[in-house]
């Protein structure tokens, strides 16, 4: 810490001092807001479990009917039963951005033990775009790395559900 002092004749000096451990933590708690995290458990009804990519559309029924792409991580515990959910991103017509950082960041804080991850075409394809298989790998390598897996990546639209799961098992290795 150095502080300002002013010696005979007007003229300043500079004098330092040293800080102890205890006297910076003192300081500090005045100047930078300490984060306190607290996981409270509200009481719910009985959870669901997400076992195979049928078992998702009760879940993600209201995407079907969205006219812009939303981006949805579903928040599962140990059991795989669906604990919460964040909506990542609402987009256009035909695109949504989506980044590993904004997935993870709710599900770590919600202590998930797995995500699976759903997005709505508008268009009504079931059919994955290329940018759809580059996110899902790069969710599930940000998954192994956090020791938080992506269990699915699902698209919704009018006509049902397809699983990146189940029909291009390739992004999982």
């Amino acid at each position: 810490m150095v502080s300002v002092v002013t010696m005979g004749g007007g003229k300043v000096g500079v004098q330092k001092r040293v800080m102890g451990a205890r006297k910076l933590a003192k300081h500090l708690k005045y100047m930078v807001p300490e984060i306190r995290l607290a996981l409270i458990r509200e009481p719910e009804s009985k959870a669901l479990p997400v076992q195979c990519p049928q078992d998702v559309e009760k879940f993600v029924e209201p995407l079907r009917f969205y006219d812009t792409e939303h981006f949805v991580a579903f928040h599962l515990n140990a059991r795989h039963e669906v604990t919460g959910y964040c909506i990542v991103s609402k987009g256009t017509v035909s695109a949504s951005l989506v980044h590993p950082r904004e997935v993870f960041k709710a599900a770590i804080l919600s202590n998930s033990y797995a995500i699976l991850v759903a997005h709505n075409h508008p268009g009504g394809s079931l059919t994955p775009s290329r940018e759809d298989l580059e996110t899902t790998g790069q969710l599930v390598s940000a998954g192994k790395l956090l020791g938080v897996p992506v269990v699915d990546h699902v698209i919704v639209s009018v006509s049902g559900i397809y699983s990146i799961r189940e029909h291009r098992p390739d992004c999982w290795k």
